[in-house]
């Protein structure tokens, strides 16, 4: 099994406290690193697990987990956990992992997953919605969609998704989120298979030549997983697409380097917003 045979990898270190007097990994840890990278995968296919399975009216339960050493992985290694669904049966998937510490591998493992009814725990055919995510992931093809237009549109979505992040989350008050400048901006907003908005944002005009990039949030399960980088990307094309010669944006002091990594630039001093701490940034073209 080699590297190239994935197309999903999950980084982690390992910590001093997942190894034994010898400097190697408990066997047990191994299942929990499986763990953790198959809750990376379900979002990196635009899945926020809790609310999918809602959606889709199951839960998925561990059947079988098998484990498999070839070397040990040690303290302070910084491996890659590989994920790959090989196969989906009529209630059950099989996901095939393995953990490489660079082109090394040291464990393979195969994990079988059985869709069920939650309140019964009895099998239920995987919905042909979640069949057609997992394969069209695993052959490369795009698993949620990205649409711009009026708030007439898409209004409903990125008001769902800024509620989230905005007002429940950072506490800031519904008078300052909801503004008159959403019935003139245009909105970008990222949708998975379901149909469950993961990231908004919008771009007005702020001067002749110049636009403004605002109300960007990515709901928190979607963070890292570059949802936010692809709404920000459109809205970028955008406003060069219309002539725009500069963008600016006022960013949440904890998010620039998001956007300095996407080619902003700090400008002026830090300024408190809604009780959060901002940074004016630019682009230019």
């Amino acid at each position: 099994m080699k590297r190239q045979d994935f197309r999903f990898f999950h980084r982690l270190r390992v910590r001093w406290a997942e190894v034994d007097m010898q400097k190697i990994v408990f066997n047990a840890h191994y299942l929990m690193y499986f763990d953790t990278a198959i809750a990376d995968y379900w979002r990196a296919i635009g899945l926020p697990y809790e609310a999918a399975m809602e959606h889709l009216e199951g839960d998925l339960y561990v059947k079988k987990a098998v484990v498999e050493f070839h070397a040990s992985a040690r303290a302070d290694d910084q491996i890659d956990v590989a994920m790959r669904c090989a196969r989906i049966g009529t209630s059950s998937m099989q996901f095939v992992c393995a953990i490489f510490r660079g082109d090394q591998l040291l464990i393979t493992g195969e994990l079988i997953y059985v869709f069920a009814d939650p309140r019964t725990q009895t099998s239920r055919p995987v919905p042909p919605v979640l069949r057609g995510i997992l394969e069209d992931y695993e052959a490369g093809r795009s698993v949620v969609e990205l649409v711009q237009g009026e708030w007439a549109a898409l209004g409903a979505d990125a008001a769902r998704v800024r509620t989230e992040v905005f007002i429940q989350e950072q506490a800031i008050p519904m008078e300052i989120e909801w503004d008159e400048a959403d019935a003139t901006a245009l909105h970008a907003v990222v949708r998975n298979r379901l149909g469950q908005p993961l990231a908004t944002g919008r771009l007005l005009t702020e001067a002749p030549g110049v636009g403004r990039i605002g109300r960007m949030a990515v709901i928190r399960v979607m963070r890292g997983t570059q949802r936010g980088a692809d709404v920000l990307k459109a809205l970028l094309a955008a406003a060069w697409a219309r002539g725009d010669q500069e963008v600016v944006l006022s960013a949440q002091r904890s998010a620039a380097g998001f956007y300095a990594r996407l080619g902003f630039e700090e400008r002026g001093p830090d300024f408190e917003e809604a009780g959060i701490a901002h940074v004016e940034m630019v682009r230019r073209r």
